[in-house]
This record gives structure tokens, sequence and C-alpha cells, in this order.
């Protein structure tokens, strides 16, 4: 991405070149040690940069340590954000082509009656629970529990692995477990 800034003065370009061509690779290394990501990095710096020239009247003069201290704010402050974001994005990833560990017909129907399934299916809590129920009583698949509840797929596929991982813990304090 190429960016053409339009500055009010000579002075402010000159102030910018300045900025970008001496801490460019400060601001790489903070941010790179921030995000711990190369790619990331460079976006940070990039926009930083961006930001940088939308504050380039905030910089008096470019070689005192303020100005450096206020640049590298700016870096440190747009990781940070974006290594929020990151952090908020990333979902507990589960793999649906792996065979379950826990078989339900197995373990518990053949020896508990069905109000002792529903006692059990109690205790998983209603996110959990509706999620369990869709998937194995009605049939649905992920992506159609995922959209009746309004959550992701992968989301769906979270909780139906938490609920039944949940539900074996549960089986086996009751002793129910063939295993």
């Amino acid at each position: 991405m190429i960016l053409f800034f339009s500055f009010s003065s000579e002075s402010d370009r000159d102030k910018f070149e300045y900025l970008y061509s001496k801490y460019k690779n400060l601001l790489l290394h903070k941010a790179y040690d921030i995000l711990r990501d190369y790619a990331l990095a460079e976006d940070a710096v990039s926009e930083a940069y961006i930001r940088i020239y939308k504050n380039m009247q905030k910089i008096g003069d470019p070689t005192t340590d303020s100005s450096i201290a206020f640049v590298v704010t700016i870096v440190k402050n747009v990781s940070l954000t974006m290594l929020s974001k990151e952090k908020r994005l990333k979902t507990e990833e589960y793999d649906e082509t792996q065979p379950d560990s826990f078989d339900l017909e197995e373990n518990v129907l053949a020896s508990v009656s069905s109000q002792q399934i529903y006692a059990m299916m109690e205790q998983l809590g209603e996110e959990l629970r509706s999620v369990f129920i869709l998937r194995y009583a009605y049939d649905y698949s992920l992506k159609e529990v995922g959209a009746l509840l309004s959550i992701s797929e992968n989301n769906a596929a979270v909780r139906l692995h938490r609920a039944k991982k949940k539900l074996a813990q549960i089986v086996a304090q009751k002793g129910y477990s063939n295993e």
C-alpha cells in the first residue's frame, strides 16, 4: 500500500521524512516486541506513521527526546490495540474431523434412565445444553446449530466439545462409565 501525504508545509514534510528515515527500524522493533509477528509489526508501524502524519502539529523538533517518545508511544499504542484485537478474534479451535473419545450411547444410555439423563443434562448449563441437544437430539449440523443460536459454526463446535467433555466428567462422577 502506498500512501501519499499532503503536507501543509515544507517543514512538516521534512520532519516526517526525518522521523521515518531515522526511526522506522526502532518503531518496527518496538512493534515486534509487542506483537511477536513481523507482518503485524509492519502493519502497526504503517498505522503509526499515519497517526504521526495526522498529529504533525504536535511535533516540534523531531530530534528531541520528547518527539522520539511521542512516536514510540504511538507505535506502542497501535501495537497494543492490534494485540488486543488479535486476542479477541482468536477462539479455541475445534477439529470436527477428530473422532470423539466419548460415546454417549456406549457410556450412558445403556445403564441409566431418561430421568437420570435429563438430570445430568441440566448440569451442563443452558449455553452448552442447547448446542448438545440441537446437535444430537435434533441432528442439526454445526452450521445449522450456529445459525439457530446466532453464533459462529466454530463457536458451536467449541461449545459442543465443552458440553461433551463436561458430560463425560458428570458421567464419570456418577459412576455410570463402562470404562
